[in-house]
């Protein structure tokens, strides 16, 4: 066999397997698009829900003036987040005031016992699962795509066509932190 055509083999060998990574990589890039588009859609449902439930809580709880501003300050922070790291730091921010709204909730039987709230409450936890699971599908596609850029010889070709790692939807600190959970009653 000749010279040329081996060489010609070779290049065309290199340059069907760029062709292929460099459409691997889109894909897996269009499916973290993708996964965040969802994120965003549950986290658009939460706040949409958030001021509802303000209003049924303002209702029975007028003093309690500082939690219901820090839901709604951080419901706006959230609506104005960008990036994957700001709606995550907004999110965490969100759900961190959501908890104090809960809890003062507590203080008040006829608000709890309310079948608006119970269901504002339900609709919020079915939102906070979902928004779980986008969460988990997002950073799959996030895993799956950074170990493509980063295994040989992907890595040459993910340098050549510039492709960056994507960051991960985090969990703040504090919601990493174990739960308390206590069924004593208060007398």
């Amino acid at each position: 066999m000749d010279l040329t055509w081996v060489i010609l083999i070779v290049v065309g060998v290199v340059v069907g397997y760029a062709w292929y990574i460099y459409n691997n990589l889109i894909t897996l890039r269009v499916r973290i698009n993708e996964a965040f588009a969802q994120i965003d859609v549950q986290l658009k449902r939460r706040t949409d829900l958030i001021p509802n439930l303000v209003e049924t809580v303002k209702g029975y709880a007028k003093h309690e003036k500082s939690v219901l501003e820090n839901v709604t300050k951080a419901r706006a922070d959230l609506m104005s987040a960008r990036g994957a790291q700001g709606k995550a730091a907004a999110n965490n921010m969100l759900s961190d005031a959501l908890k104090s709204l809960f809890a003062v909730s507590e203080n008040y039987p006829d608000l709890k016992a309310s079948t608006n709230f119970m269901a504002l409450q339900q609709e919020l936890s079915d939102t906070e699962n979902k928004i779980a699971y986008s969460r988990q599908f997002y950073n799959s596609n996030v895993r799956d795509f950074n170990t493509q850029i980063q295994v040989f010889p992907n890595v040459i070709f993910a340098n050549i066509f510039n492709f960056k790692k994507a960051d991960y939807f985090e969990t703040s600190e504090e919601e990493r932190k174990a739960v308390k959970v206590s069924f004593k009653e208060d007398k």
